[in-house]
């Protein structure tokens, strides 16, 4: 189980350990500030790179990028009075990005992740650029990054050129909520803007920060929704007098997925299986979307941890080019800017994320339908005797959680797959992974929508179930009833017909700051 980090700790950059996407999170969410290692070892291998960089310049070497154009234009030897204009021209020239500006908490995820990769010490950048980063992460000094622009090879380059231009006191960023020119902002604070030296610009822009930092707050919320997906199936469960039975332990250890265990596991808890196993339940099987829930679920249960282990080799890797080894003294050309893990983690998410949508969205079409609820009211309306004509309960959320699932579902497409030839061939394979981590999010976004919709409706049924004298609130499992009496308090039941749109938006932000402790975290 990992730890949750505090916002007293601090977060040290650049001394050789492994950084988690809890890391990230805690810096883009929870304001926890980070440090540059300041140990003799670190700052030797940063200066190191830097020395041998400067050297080579001095006996005219030909790096990639630093005495030569960018890309396709490699071939276009820079003029030794131009070295050190050539970083600026590359911030600039990639000032092209549109769509809507990301977050800030996108944005700090992003920065954080490209201070991770250039604090391996491989990159050529001084310890200056490194503490400046850390400032402005900090002290949320943001710059505006227009979402959209990057294939994922090169790396993330146009949006990356705004952090690079928030550096050199260009642009505009933002700043206790306000949209200002960077210049400015710096200049209030007391911070001097970078002059970028060679390979500084290549170095901010060239690496896969933007998906993987996207990917780390991905990954956070996926792992969450793995757990309340199970909740609320249990919660169908009662609402629908289902039978616990499909949950057995005997019945999952002869299909041995990890994962889908873990979830019926899960399951057994909040039912109560051991000791109310409903043997006697009326039905001998349950429909699909709830006997099969685990096998669902389970899916990405199971896909977590090779999912963090490809987020965090991203995240921990240097991943610009060229690579700058100060100890042996060597420039070595590659594509470590190619984000190919990610892309494909993020395409694989989003695939099992929108098949938990679906999930959700079954079980909530058996809850309100009268057809299949087995005695519940249509639409799960609590009105009273005679007022069941004009009330129509969770009619309308049904129809938005179709709506958010169809949406979901139809975003599925792997982005990895749609690879482009740009930049004159010379980026002929491109990976896609930021549009991939994009698609991602909004999958996400539209799956906490399901899950605040069946969250209502789930509770609504559970209630119906216990004034009906068909369920003990107090033979309740601890975690349900803890559940149910939190949601009492917030959200009362849906008797006459009312608007339910901040009530839906409330249970959002409960679902996304993680109100509920449920399971593990492991």
């Amino acid at each position: 189980m990992r730890s949750i980090l505090k916002t007293s700790e601090t977060i040290c950059f650049g001394n050789r350990e492994r950084l988690s996407i809890e890391a990230i999170t805690a810096i883009a969410k929870a304001g926890v500030k980070v440090r540059i290692d300041d140990s003799e070892d670190f700052r030797r291998r940063v200066a190191k790179s830097v020395a041998f960089l400067d050297r080579l310049l001095e006996e005219e070497g030909v790096i990639y990028g630093v005495t030569t154009g960018f890309g396709d234009s490699c071939t276009q030897p820079v003029a030794k009075a131009q070295i050190l204009e050539l970083p600026l021209h590359l911030t600039r020239y990639h000032g092209c990005g549109l769509g809507r500006d990301f977050d800030e908490v996108s944005t700090l995820a992003i920065m954080a992740a490209r201070l991770v990769s250039l604090s391996q010490g491989y990159s050529g950048v001084r310890l200056e650029l490194l503490e400046l980063l850390a400032t402005l992460i900090n002290r949320a000094v943001l710059p505006r990054i227009p979402e959209e622009g990057s294939v994922g090879a090169s790396g993330d380059l146009t949006p990356l050129s705004y952090l690079a231009a928030a550096m050199v006191g260009e642009r505009e960023v933002n700043f206790r909520g306000q949209l200002r020119p960077s210049a400015e902002v710096l200049s209030e604070l007391g911070i001097t803007p970078l002059k970028l030296r060679p390979k500084e610009g290549l170095a901010l822009m060239n690496g896969t920060a933007v998906m993987t930092g996207l990917a780390c707050l991905a990954f956070e919320r996926a792992e969450y929704l793995t757990r309340l997906c199970a909740r609320l199936t249990a919660l169908a469960s009662l609402g629908l007098q289902g039978n616990a039975n499909h949950f057995d332990e005997v019945l999952f250890s002869v299909k041995p997925h990890a994962g889908q265990n873990r979830v019926a596991s899960w399951l057994r808890d909040d039912l109560d299986y051991h000791r109310h196993p409903r043997r006697n339940s009326p039905r001998l099987q349950d429909r699909y979307s709830i006997r099969c829930a685990p096998h669902v679920i389970g899916v990405l249960k199971d896909a977590l941890p090779w999912l963090r282990d490809s987020i965090e080799n991203e995240l921990n890797s240097a991943n610009d080019n060229p690579i700058i080894d100060g100890d042996a003294e060597r420039i070595l050309h590659g594509g470590h800017f190619y984000g190919g893990h990610i892309a494909f983690a993020m395409d694989a998410m989003k695939t099992a994320v929108a098949n938990l949508a679906d999930l959700m969205d079954r079980q909530l079409a058996l809850l309100v339908d009268p057809k299949f609820n087995h005695g519940l009211p249509a639409n799960l309306s609590g009105a009273a005797p005679g007022r069941g004509a004009i009330n129509h309960g969770f009619k309308a959320v049904q129809i938005g959680t179709s709506a958010w699932t169809a949406e979901a579902l139809k975003l599925t497409m792997p982005a990895s797959v749609f690879s482009r030839s740009t930049e004159c061939h010379n980026q002929d394979k491109v990976s896609m992974g930021t549009i991939a981590a994009r698609d991602c999010l909004r999958v996400l976004e539209l799956t906490e929508q399901v899950a605040a919709g069946h969250l209502m409706a789930a509770m609504q049924a559970v209630r119906l179930r216990v004034h009906q004298g068909e369920l003990a609130e107090d033979g309740l499992n601890d975690g349900v009833r803890a559940m149910l009496e939190d949601f009492r308090r917030h959200f009362p039941e849906v008797q006459e017909d009312r608007p339910l749109e901040q009530e839906l938006r409330q249970l959002l932000e409960h679902i996304r700051a993680r109100r509920w402790s449920l399971y593990e975290t492991a």
